[in-house]
């Protein structure tokens, strides 16, 4: 593998914490939640390498739970890069977020879950 190159094709699970405050920072009150919810897509595409990014209900309730102005500082998710079994998909794998409910942010890495 060359320096710079990345493995995407295989299925790997990963928990990441992602810092919201900074990704809707400026952002109008009533588009802050919204805004939210694609920066988390985009977070999973960037991380993960697929196109195809499925956010879990709970991630979505997660972002909205104190109404669109009061987006939480911080989310802790699971991103799960998957087979796509859809013959005629555009992609082989997508990514799938899904929220893990954690007590505190602090001292928290990014971690490989094993299954």
């Amino acid at each position: 593998m060359v320096k710079g190159e990345r493995k995407v094709d295989e299925v790997v699970t990963r928990e990441y914490t992602i810092n919201l405050h900074k990704r809707i920072h400026g952002t109008g009150f009533k588009h802050r939640a919204p805004r939210a919810v694609k920066k988390v897509r985009e977070f999973a595409t960037k991380m993960m390498g697929t196109s195809d990014v499925r956010l879990d209900t709970k991630v979505n309730k997660e972002i909205w739970k104190s109404g669109v102005r009061n987006v939480p500082y911080r989310i802790r998710v699971r991103l799960s890069r998957r087979r796509n079994d859809d013959q005629d998909a555009k992609e082989s794998l997508y990514t799938l977020v899904t929220v893990v409910p954690v007590s505190s942010f602090k001292h928290l890495q990014t971690v490989n879950v094993e299954k």
